[in-house]
């Protein structure tokens, strides 16, 4: 609370004078990489005023570029997305304040919230960001599986967990997953890669949707971000029984191919980006996983983050027969989907 209000005092110089009992803090979520923070202010004039302070966790700045997270939050933020950017501090950020509440993983599933969830997808994906334009997924991929498979953990318990890990079979699992999706001509968005249910908030009363959080954003496959997306059904929990069907994702699909005329797409270009989209699904697993071990190395959270490793190594293992005959007989022209 106190190093809250002497924050915001020193970024915002018309509050610098407040006395502490001007400032009041709340937590509104609590991410497995960064805490997010409301801070109602009451100004001289008796106006009460908010700002949201989001406070990175702990060496995220190992996986994540900050630089880059910045640069895209400006031109986000012009094109309408997310909350506008005040300051900047060591450890975080100081946003507007966004009056919604954060989605839950049930909510995504919702016909009429999918829909608006594809046609905000796809004009986020229309906003051109400066810079490189390659995309990073598999540069990011074998960049963390590098730092993954060169761990040490103190806990005795979990360097024996950590041992019985097959990187060997992982790096060979990636390298095939790569080769299968260069064989695509999947386009290339600023993607936002973690589009998850607490990146997403609804105001209810004005029936608005926000995408926020952009910290992982970064040019990338289109197939690979809806495919990311579909497998965060699952929750925190990786509960993948919750994975959308395929009318369920077509629905998404069509809204996100023909945002006003979505019963106007064609069945090629449905399947097409279906079969894209689960194909990236794959490699949504993958980077996640490697995530997860770096995580449960390095961060402080209370959070099984080793345990989040199996959970999705062993849901790539799973469907990946499946995703790959999928991908293999839809590329070979047999459609047979």
């Amino acid at each position: 609370m106190h190093s809250c209000s002497e924050l915001c005092k020193d970024l915002f110089r018309k509050w610098a004078k407040l006395d502490d009992s001007c400032f009041s803090v709340e937590t509104v979520s609590g991410g497995i990489t960064n805490l997010l923070l409301k801070v109602s202010v009451k100004e001289e004039s008796g106006d009460n005023v908010a700002v949201t302070v989001r406070l990175y966790g702990p060496n995220t700045e190992y996986i994540i570029d900050r630089e880059r997270e910045l640069q895209a939050i400006k031109y986000l933020s012009a094109a309408g997305f997310g909350a506008k950017l005040l300051g900047v501090f060591g450890n975080g950020m100081v946003q507007s304040f966004i009056n919604a509440r954060t989605l839950t993983p049930l909510d995504m599933r919702k016909p009429k919230l999918a829909a608006e969830i594809a046609k905000q997808l796809r004009r986020f994906h229309q906003v051109e960001i400066p810079g490189p334009k390659e995309p990073r997924l598999w540069v990011d991929m074998f960049k963390f599986f590098e730092k993954a498979c060169a761990l040490r953990f103190e806990d005795p318990d979990k360097q024996r967990i950590y041992e019985t890990i097959s990187f060997k079979e992982v790096h060979k699992e990636a390298t095939q997953l790569k080769e299968l999706t260069e064989l695509f001509s999947a386009p290339v968005v600023f993607a936002h890669n973690d589009l998850l249910s607490g990146n997403l908030m609804l105001n209810d009363e004005q029936d608005k949707l926000y995408i926020i959080d952009f910290e992982y954003g970064s040019y990338n496959y289109r197939g690979y971000d809806i495919g990311n997306h579909f497998n965060e059904y699952a929750g925190y929990e990786c509960d993948y029984s919750l994975y959308p069907s395929k009318e369920e994702q077509y629905h998404f699909l069509r809204h996100y191919l023909q945002p006003e005329k979505p019963y106007e797409v064609s069945e090629k270009d449905l399947e097409d980006l279906y079969v894209e989209a689960n194909t990236f699904r794959l490699a949504s697993h993958l980077i996640w996983a490697l995530w997860g071990l770096i995580q449960a190395r390095m961060s402080p959270i209370d959070f099984d983050y080793l345990g989040y490793f199996f959970w999705r190594y062993n849901e790539y293992k799973k469907q990946k027969e499946k995703c790959f005959s999928l991908a293999q007989s839809h590329l070979s022209g047999s459609r047979t989907v």
